[in-house]
């Protein structure tokens, strides 16, 4: 099958077969788990040290550390997924995020990064880096302005969120490409939120795409896994320091269970992207909800870019109500279908509440006009709402009484 446009496999057919490898014995085409953690070698047959030992995906299997034949079938996956060179596969999502600060950024070098972005993304970048000289400003990636505004010039990387966690707000990732490049910076985006069946942002000019694989990527709520993904050089410059000395390795179980979810990736990201355009209307229309937001619907204050920039809108959901505390204890003992718990990109359908106003003062550090912007858009407190595979009148129903007084 070929995808007319550009002479590749679609991307539906990679997320199945790119970087299978055929039992070369037993034909077997499900992908192997390799749990050995050395190799055997030929005297002389590899380093005992990586350092100086160059792109170490072109050495012989080593250690597993360094590379595991399982882990990196799931990179060769993931890089034909986003249309990238390479991918380096890690343990968590914050290790990916990590990998690529430690890799690129130095003391005395400068981050912009998303003012709203995963709580340990914004944490690691404005409590910890700088700790070690770098210097970070964090932006509104929604106000173009604003962006080119934070840029110096030593600025290294500019690093965002598309759609953003929890406020479902988007990044022109096109136009925040041109500006960070125009100063010389690199950009990396989260894409978490949307997954390569909703965007793929190589194509749109940023260099590296990240992902924790704990959510859709893997979809099944049973492996924690990250990854990183772009132009051979910047990965193989991320392996070789930080894969290798941040020791933040994937196992080859887990990367066996995401390659696992990866082959389902396209139908159920289009079951549950249908499914939440379905259960943002309801929500919409019901009583107790005083605002949704959600890409898919129209009154999104950037619909326009989703059109632009995702494929499918996700299966993200945020909503408010007048009494949030009330509510969530609500929720949390009478729902019986939907499970009030952290997390998201499961097969089964999440929902948590998420205080406002602690969360925009200890977790983002937001005050004055800022902080009074992000109270306006949600109040007291937001619920996020990752929609499953679950029948949609059963979620809806489920929440319906839930809800109830």
């Amino acid at each position: 099958m070929q995808d007319g446009k550009d002479g590749y496999l679609h991307p539906q057919t990679l997320a199945l077969d790119g970087g299978l490898v055929v039992d070369p014995v037993t034909r077997a085409i499900a992908p192997n788990i390799s749990m050995s953690v050395n190799n055997a070698l030929v005297p002389g047959g590899g380093p005992f040290s990586a350092d100086g030992a160059g792109d170490l995906t072109a050495l012989p299997f080593l250690y597993a550390r360094w590379t595991n034949p399982t882990v990196r079938q799931l990179e060769q996956r993931i890089a034909a997924l986003e249309a990238g060179d390479d991918a380096l596969a890690t343990a968590t999502g914050l290790a990916a995020i990590a990998a690529t600060f430690f890799t690129f950024l130095r003391q005395g070098d400068h981050l912009v990064v998303s003012d709203v972005c995963y709580a340990g993304a914004n944490e690691l970048a404005r409590r910890i880096l700088p700790d070690y000289g770098i210097e970070v400003s964090a932006v509104n990636m929604s106000r173009l302005d604003d962006v080119a505004a934070a840029l110096r010039p030593n600025t290294r990387l500019v690093h965002c969120e598309s759609p953003c966690n929890p406020i479902l707000r988007l990044t022109d990732l096109e136009a925040v490409a041109a500006l960070a490049h125009a100063h010389g910076a690199l950009v990396s985006v989260d894409s978490t939120f949307a997954t390569p069946v909703a965007t793929r942002p190589l194509s749109l000019g940023v260099d590296l795409v990240i992902h924790s694989l704990t959510k859709f990527m893997n979809g099944h709520g049973d492996a924690l896994g990250g990854a990183v993904c772009g132009r051979k050089n910047l990965v193989e410059a991320i392996r070789s320091r930080a894969g290798v000395y941040l020791g933040a390795t994937l196992s080859a179980q887990n990367a066996w269970l995401i390659m696992r979810g990866l082959d389902t990736i396209f139908p159920r990201m289009q079951i549950i992207s249908a499914a939440a355009l379905e259960v943002a209307r309801f929500l919409a229309g019901h009583p107790a909800v005083t605002a949704v937001t959600y890409p898919g619907l129209e009154t999104h204050p950037q619909h326009d870019l989703v059109r632009r920039q995702m494929a499918i809108a996700g299966g993200m959901v945020t909503f408010q109500v007048r009494d949030p505390q009330a509510v969530a204890k609500r929720l949390a003992e009478r729902l019986k279908v939907v499970h009030y718990a952290f997390s998201l990109g499961h097969q089964r359908s999440i929902v948590v509440l998420l205080d406002t106003a602690d969360m925009m003062q200890s977790t983002y550090r937001l005050e004055g006009a800022q902080l009074d912007d992000y109270r306006a858009f949600a109040g007291d407190g937001i619920f996020r709402l990752s929609v499953g595979l679950e029948a949609v009148p059963d979620i809806m129903a489920d929440i319906d009484q839930a809800l109830g007084g």
